[in-house]
């Protein structure tokens, strides 16, 4: 016989929705919604972590415009800082973006010089991304990024990296269930 069981104090279920009712049948927990409606927004956790993303960039925004990039263009040259010379396609692979996604983002960062695109002369298909100097300078200046996201967030240190770890755990779980992720290293 199932059994109603209060799981209000659990957090994930609650993020999950607030309207569904949880009976517990057999061992196992099976959500049961009173009707077809989505619960509200402030209730579902890809909304939480949409918008927990857009106050981020709020944050990195005043930031990242005295280094004359944008939030996206920074993220490429994020993956660049860390192993620079790769292919358009590693780099799209890293940040799970397609190739016509990336290659105007590319573009807008080679004109600012910041960056280098060029064939690989063992392979005419693939296009190399290499930093220039100015790009490389850029990564010391972009450090007192991650200072404001910690002074904004009223979190320790420790806090802030495990709910990074925590988010990555379901972001994995997530893009494994979809059958696709690249898996940044």
């Amino acid at each position: 016989m199932a059994a109603y069981l209060d799981l209000s104090s659990d957090n994930f279920y609650r993020n999950i929705s607030l309207r569904s009712i949880y009976l517990e049948n057999e061992g196992s927990i099976v959500p049961k919604k009173t009707d077809n409606a989505p619960p509200p927004l402030g209730d579902q956790l890809c909304y939480s972590i949409y918008s927990a993303n857009m106050a981020i960039q709020r944050i990195y925004k005043p930031l990242l415009d005295e280094l004359g990039v944008t939030y996206p263009q920074y993220l490429v040259l994020n993956v660049l800082w860390q192993e620079d010379g790769q292919t358009v396609s590693g780099i799209a692979e890293k940040l799970a973006l397609e190739s016509s996604t990336l290659t105007p983002l590319l573009k807008r960062l080679e004109t600012a010089g910041h960056l280098r695109r060029k064939r690989n002369p063992l392979n005419e298909r693939q296009v190399v991304v290499a930093l220039t100097d100015q790009g490389r300078e850029l990564r010391s200046m972009a450090g007192c990024l991650g200072d404001k996201l910690l002074e904004a967030s009223g979190k320790s240190p420790a806090d802030l990296a495990e709910l990074n770890r925590r988010i990555r755990e379901l972001r994995d779980a997530m893009y494994s269930d979809a059958g696709e992720w690249p898996l940044p290293a």
